[in-house]
């Protein structure tokens, strides 16, 4: 008995309502499909994107001063000398604030001296000579800092002065030469002020995740400043194995070393590294877990209308098969049908995707849904729908054809 799709369509539209409603929800489950897992992937992205930091093995110190006998500058050599003395202290190093730590500062730079060239943002970093070790960062291009090139702290009436030469992260260095060595090139943070690269080094996380700026750093030689407010981070790097060991000698010695300041935390890297990611990783959570959730629901929706319409159509199905039908025809009819059900939802579905992945580029610049993405969408809805399906259709195909004949 061969397969007809006017007969189906016809006991569709006269309970389109049950077939209409199905159709909805399949096409919501996979607009909701399509750009979860896209979003989904974005946020693993990040969760797995190299730091280029040793965060297994570095701890972070913040201090502030308060009292108005207070020396900046003399904490910091202090302190960092007796961090770097430690036993199992690879490196420790300076700044305002550091990797991960959530904090940017944003600073604009042009490959030209003049006024409206097209800018660069650059995440600005003030630290000594120790910090690509500190980091655990890997030079790839030209030297690290000298100890003679750091600087001391700028004071409130020098705060706008920049240093002369900076070391930058490959991502910068791409955008501003691309294609180019930008080692010993000049960049400009204004018109009047050159500075020259004098290293680069590889990936590097920014102190933000979530900003286009992120990994794309410029490092100073000069101590922090307390123009501000007098606080510094120091950032430690320890030999494997030695993090907790060191983190409580730092603390034990540095909360009463200096009765001008205070130790605010010590906390290791790995604690920043979590924390910043907290967001993304909730949100991957909490996406993934929804859209299986609507998978679910729509298996159960598809699964529930199959099995309405088997129970309802018990003496047409007798019939049919006291005519002839076999089980594999009724079995085929209800596929059939069901397939038809999801490839209306399917249609809807896909313009539903492409709409709110091009609202989600839109306002909230992500990129473009790849429409692999909504393939995928497809085949894994078709495959819930007519795996739904099985069993109802099954089930019809188990009717007796002598069923025509007992039900009113």
């Amino acid at each position: 008995m061969s397969l007809h799709l006017r007969p189906i369509l016809s006991a569709l539209l006269r309970n389109r309502t049950g077939a209409l409603l199905v159709s909805v929800q399949i096409a919501i489950a996979l607009a909701v499909l399509v750009n979860g897992v896209f979003i989904v992937k974005q946020k693993w992205d990040i969760l797995r994107a190299p730091t280029g930091l040793d965060v297994d093995n570095t701890f972070v110190v913040m201090t502030e001063g308060f009292a108005r006998d207070f020396h900046h500058e003399s904490m910091l050599r202090e302190d960092l000398a007796f961090l770097r003395s430690l036993d199992g202290v690879r490196a420790a190093t300076t700044s305002h604030h550091f990797p991960l730590g959530g904090a940017v500062w944003d600073q604009p730079f042009t490959v030209e001296p003049r006024e409206n060239a097209p800018a660069i943002m650059g995440d600005v970093y003030m630290v000594d000579d120790q910090f690509i070790d500190a980091f655990g960062a890997r030079l790839i291009a030209g030297r690290g800092f000298r100890p003679d090139e750091i600087l001391p702290p700028v004071s409130k009436e020098v705060a706008a002065q920049f240093v002369p030469q900076v070391i930058v992260t490959r991502r910068f260095a791409d955008q501003a030469f691309p294609q180019q060595s930008a080692v010993g090139k000049t960049i400009y943070p204004r018109p009047d002020t050159p500075v020259t690269i004098v290293g680069v080094i590889d990936t590097l996380a920014g102190g933000r995740t979530d900003l286009a700026v992120s990994g794309n750093s410029v490092f100073g030689p000069r101590l922090p400043s307390d123009a501000e407010v007098p606080y510094a981070f120091y950032v430690v790097r320890t030999e494997p194995g030695q993090l907790s060991r060191a983190m409580r000698a730092a603390e034990a010695h540095l909360t009463r070393s200096n009765p001008n300041r205070l130790i605010g935390w010590i906390r290791p890297m790995e604690y920043f590294r979590a924390n910043i990611h907290r967001n993304d990783r909730n949100m991957a959570i909490f996406l993934s877990a929804v859209t299986g959730l609507l998978l679910v629901v729509t298996a159960l929706g598809v699964f529930g209308l199959a099995t309405f319409n088997v129970s309802t159509r018990t003496k047409q199905i007798g019939t049919r098969r006291a005519l002839g039908a076999s089980r594999q025809d009724i079995i085929r009819y209800f596929m059939a049908e069901n397939w038809l059900i999801t490839s209306v939802g399917i249609v809807l579905g896909s313009a539903l995707a492409i709409a709110a992945g091009y609202a989600l580029t839109l306002h909230y610049a992500l990129p473009r849904l790849p429409l692999e993405y909504l393939f995928g969408g497809i085949a894994v809805l078709w495959i819930i729908g007519l795996a739904a399906a099985w069993t109802p259709a099954r089930r019809a195909a188990a009717i007796s054809p002598a069923i025509a004949t007992r039900t009113a």
